[in-house]
């Protein structure tokens, strides 16, 4: 017995070393912030009747709106480097068919048409969000932002920060596949 209590705390330091080696090594899937769990996952989308951009912008939009088709929702701002970065995969998404959605954030309205006329406008419609109100609603902590809504409204996946070419092969192609049922 004396000699398990001289060992202890040797078998509690190495323990505690196992625990911080592999929190380490599992570094990249902590610091991955698409990993925030997102309570509205599985429920559905929050009720929102946004407003349009400006005239010659398609939108605004209701969450009535995302019923019927699967669809997919970006929340961007033009003010949002990684925003600007995604945005091109956000558009061959939509030139592909699907169809997008987006929720402009906490923006200026000239800012956003200026935007969206130097990059394109890939989305079916756009709701402005000025006080992020709706953000606010759907659980968004930054820009950008983007949500699988199946054809019954429900939320089927989110991602936080930008699509890069990986994620939208990895985790949003598979997810949209999955949430058509094919």
């Amino acid at each position: 017995m004396r000699r398990f209590i001289v060992i202890l705390p040797v078998l509690l330091f190495a323990g505690l070393l196992g625990v911080m080696a592999s929190l380490l090594t599992d570094g990249e899937r902590n610091n991955d912030p698409s990993r925030l769990p997102s309570p509205l996952v599985g429920k559905p989308a929050p009720a929102i009747n946004l407003p349009r951009v400006a005239d010659n912008i398609p939108g605004g939009f209701s969450t009535t709106e995302l019923i019927g088709e699967v669809t997919v929702v970006n929340v961007f701002a033009s003010w949002c480097v990684p925003c600007l970065a995604e945005h091109p995969l956000i558009t061959q998404l939509a030139a592909d068919g699907v169809r997008v959605y987006g929720i402009n954030h906490r923006d200026k309205a000239a800012d956003a048409v200026t935007w969206l006329r130097r990059h394109g406008n890939p989305y079916k419609a756009i709701g402005f969000d000025a006080d992020a109100r709706a953000s606010l609603e759907w659980g968004v902590t930054g820009v950008p932002e983007t949500f699988i809504i199946d054809a019954e409204g429900v939320i089927a996946y989110k991602h936080a920060g930008p699509i890069t070419p990986d994620i939208l092969n990895r985790k949003i192609l598979p997810k949209l596949r999955e949430v058509e049922g094919g």
